[in-house]
């Protein structure tokens, strides 16, 4: 027979009422620690966020190439419910692509948009990229992810990523060669999501 545990009357109320169930004074150790980590009691943030980001995908997409249109059904195609904008500046020669356009089309298609500065590569890193000094490159990133501002934004991401389907954008089209693959890695380490990449339709 399982150990009985004597569990403390307000908390035990708490939650049965949360649970919606009815358990008596006395419950085994697992069946309690079950009920008690259903509501969030005696967990730590860190198991918490791990079970709530489990199996979750988290997706990315560059809009290199493509039309706003283009991007946007590709988003609607992998059900993204937010779109989480991790460029330095928010700003695109591309018709569509700046903030302000980007985000009023987004609602309209019933998607959320945030835009994450802390996220993004300083201009010596972009400068690195299309010189495609690529050591150099990476090494920025990973100077700029380990700032106070990237760890408070990067704690952003993983909370809006594990409460929907969230997608990372920024301009390349080839994530290998775009710092939203190491954004993306950072927020899936020790998290539960499943990176993947998607590319709006050429022929769209």
């Amino acid at each position: 027979m399982k150990r009985a545990l004597y569990a403390d009357a307000p908390i035990l109320a708490r939650a049965e009422g949360a649970a919606g169930v009815r358990m008596g004074r006395f419950i085994s150790t697992r069946r309690r620690m079950g009920v008690m980590r259903s509501i969030g009691l005696g967990a730590r943030p860190d198991d918490l966020r791990r079970e709530a980001c489990v199996q979750s995908a988290l997706f990315t997409i560059g809009y290199e190439g493509a039309g706003q249109g283009a991007v946007i059904a590709a988003l609607k195609a992998a059900g993204i419910t937010t779109l989480i904008d991790v460029r330095d500046l928010p700003l695109s020669r591309r018709a569509g692509f700046s903030k302000r356009p980007l985000a009023a089309s987004l609602a309209e298609a019933g998607i959320g948009y945030v835009h994450l500065k802390g996220l993004g590569t300083p201009k010596e890193g972009r400068l690195a990229n299309r010189a495609r000094r690529w050591d150099e490159f990476w090494q920025i990133v990973e100077n700029s992810l380990a700032r106070p501002e990237a760890e408070h934004d990067l704690a952003l991401a993983i909370r809006i990523a594990g409460e929907g389907r969230a997608c990372l954008l920024c301009f390349e089209a080839d994530p290998h060669i775009c710092h939203r693959k190491r954004v993306a890695e950072m927020m899936a380490e020790g998290h539960g999501f499943s990176v993947e990449h998607i590319a709006p339709d050429p022929a769209f």
